[in-house]
């Protein structure tokens, strides 16, 4: 079912790009009206921990269920996020504020208790929805008229009673929500706009036995009294008594529904996304004046110079690039594995550029939950077609016949790596027993995406290419390969591929940490006209680093460029994992021995998927400038 309804949002997001690209939400998130005493439903989802990563199930703990447990229908981005939204026994009723709601009474053994510790001393945080809005926990900031969200509120708190040194263990048990709403004067209808929460932990008390008509004496709407503190704190330990209550407040606001995001996406840091544009910029123009200066001076007198030598003896004494126009198209050696790279880059490529369009125009908003990684996948089994094509493409200049062959080593290598990676973390995190675990009816989903959809789109990408006219070469080949020369130390391929890495990472590394929080911090990341222009000057960047260095590696007669070209600015993928390892050191709290892995095995498949693009586009680049100076010049 998951995949059915992929399927069906990636067709809307498709329509609505060609009907209304100036639409800011889904048709799946449309505004609902609710009038004075309509039930809300308030409904649960996972708990979540930056310090371990593993997302549970809400019931996993022994919160109070409700008669059935019914779970919400997800699409494939929020079962691959670890998203379970279930039904609870929160149930408001539209601007009718309510005190003490007693939910239920929960005895502990020695096995709740601790659950309920270990969730505790992992900082683990509950997270609900209502109409789509995730509950935040508002924090005053110092400036007094400056609030900050956190996501969902922690299950409990670590502390001393005065006096003591013993740390107890104490849970949230009342809840006080504040549903905000914005009123239209005409209908009397109102749309919500803000659900938050302040928690408390408080030992409740009551008179007599317990039953339906129990009324607590800590916590009495008869008399006034509410929670206002936590001054008497409800512990959790073997054999103590927890009442779960909750208050619920209704307050009218200016805000309309379509800006009640904003208080989620507010960045206060424009400025440094600003700094790491202008960062990337100063970058970007200092390379394009290298490119400009070998481009248009050097080039030029080179190009001028070779087409003027008229005797035997100028021809023989030519020196730099031209000496290896002989061998310069040579094929390299495993020239099959890049075309396999190549292809996969483009469909990377492909896959990234049009989500970014999406995002940018608004179509991937936070409130369609799961939409962005649903969008992603999609549209990475629908570009194959351009990766047989490119592959297949430089796989007939290489002079190769089997189009079949590299065509299914394109569809099979990249995921295959990945899907291993993937199938050995998913089962750490089965072993964990957490939501995060990806059910087999969507690993069956995932399987049926990669070889019912994207290797054939592969091999009809691969038919179409092969079919084409061979890439010709602007200058014949020699049969007898040229003797490079010894070169000096700052050309050794190593050296230079590790050089031309830099560049490329130093221009997005801004940007990369505020997309590691997002990920690893649970906060919202929607700043994609940033990431858009962003990945624009990275695209420039990797062009102009893997021109320069490809142009100094011809002048030193050095015609193995091929994989080099690839791999120059491929290698700012190892700046990322390392960079990622230093963020692991020093912004995150994660110390379980599953959670380190998980982060490493999942940052490995993005330094890995980084590698392919960075590499396929500096590839690309150097391809053009090789074909645009050898066809320039006259060879006899």
């Amino acid at each position: 079912m998951a995949f059915w309804r992929s399927l069906a949002f990636s067709a809307i997001i498709l329509s609505l790009f060609i009907h209304g690209a100036l639409c800011f939400y889904l048709p799946g998130v449309a505004p609902q009206d609710f009038q004075k005493g309509d039930p809300l439903q308030v409904k649960v989802n996972k708990l979540t921990s930056t310090k371990t990563q593993l997302p549970y199930t809400y019931y996993s703990l022994p919160y109070c269920p409700p008669e059935k447990i019914v779970d919400s229908a997800e699409n494939l981005g929020e079962v691959l996020r670890g998203d379970r939204i279930e039904n609870s026994r929160y149930v408001f009723k539209m601007r009718e504020p309510q005190m003490c709601n007693i939910v239920c009474k929960l005895k502990l053994d020695a096995k709740t208790a601790k659950e309920f510790k270990e969730k505790i001393d992992d900082e683990y945080r509950v997270n609900m929805i209502l109409d789509n809005l995730p509950l935040v926990v508002p924090i005053k900031r110092v400036d007094p008229d400056s609030t900050v969200y956190q996501l969902g509120f922690h299950v409990g708190l670590k502390g001393q009673y005065s006096g003591s040194k013993e740390e107890k263990y104490f849970i949230h048990n009342h809840l006080a929500f504040t549903v905000k709403y914005h009123r239209d004067t005409l209908t009397e209808s109102a749309r919500i706009v803000g659900f938050e929460v302040k928690p408390f932990s408080v030992k409740h008390e009551y008179e007599g036995n317990w039953d339906d008509k129990t009324r607590l004496t800590t916590c009495d709407p008869h008399a006034k009294h509410t929670v206002v503190n936590s001054n008497s704190p409800q512990e959790v330990e073997e054999n103590k008594e927890i009442i779960f209550t909750y208050d619920v407040e209704f307050q009218e606001s200016d805000v309309k529904w379509a800006s009640r995001w904003d208080a989620y996406l507010l960045m206060s840091d424009d400025q440094i996304h600003w700094f790491s544009i202008v960062n990337s910029l100063m970058i970007v123009l200092f390379l394009s004046g290298m490119v400009a200066m070998i481009m248009l001076r050097t080039l030029y007198r080179d190009i001028s110079k070779y087409n003027e030598l008229e005797t035997q003896e100028e021809a023989q004494e030519e020196t730099g690039w031209k000496l290896v126009h002989g061998d310069v198209f040579r094929p390299p050696n495993n020239s099959d594995l890049l075309c396999v790279y190549v292809g996969t880059g483009v469909q990377f490529f492909g896959m990234i550029l049009v989500t970014m369009m999406f995002a940018v125009l608004g179509f991937l908003s936070p409130s369609n939950r799961g939409g962005l990684m649903t969008a992603m996948l999609l549209l990475w089994v629908f570009m194959g077609i351009f990766a047989g094509y490119a592959s297949a493409r430089l796989y007939k200049m290489f002079k190769g016949g089997e189009w079949k062959k590299i065509a299914l080593k394109t569809a099979i290598l990249f995921p295959a790596i990945v899907s291993a990676i993937f199938f050995v973390l998913n089962a750490l995190i089965w072993g964990q027993k957490s939501s995060g675990a990806v059910p087999f009816g969507t690993m069956f989903a995932l399987i049926f995406l990669w070889f019912g959809i994207s290797v054939p789109l592969v091999f009809v990408g691969a038919y179409v290419g092969f079919k084409k006219p061979a890439i010709e070469s602007p200058v014949k080949t020699n049969k007898i390969p040229r003797q490079i020369p010894e070169q000096a130390w700052y050309m050794n391929p190593i050296f230079s591929i590790l050089i031309g890495g830099i560049l490329p990472f130093g221009a997005v590394f801004i940007e990369l940490f505020f997309i590691l929080t997002s990920i690893w911090l649970n906060q919202f990341y929607y700043i994609f006209g940033f990431l858009f222009l962003v990945f624009a000057i990275l695209i420039v960047t990797c062009a102009e680093i893997t021109i320069v260095l490809c142009y100094f590696q011809l002048c030193s007669e050095d015609y193995l460029w091929w994989w080099r070209s690839y791999l120059t600015s491929g290698s700012s993928a190892l700046y990322l994992f390392l960079y990622a390892t230093f963020y692991f050191f020093t912004k995150l709290e994660i110390t379980k021995l599953v959670s380190g892995l998980l982060y490493f095995g999942y940052m490995l498949i993005a330094s890995y998927a980084f590698f392919v693009v960075t590499g396929t586009i500096g590839f690309y680049a150097c391809f053009w400038f090789t074909r645009l100076i050898y066809s320039s010049v006259k060879i006899d």
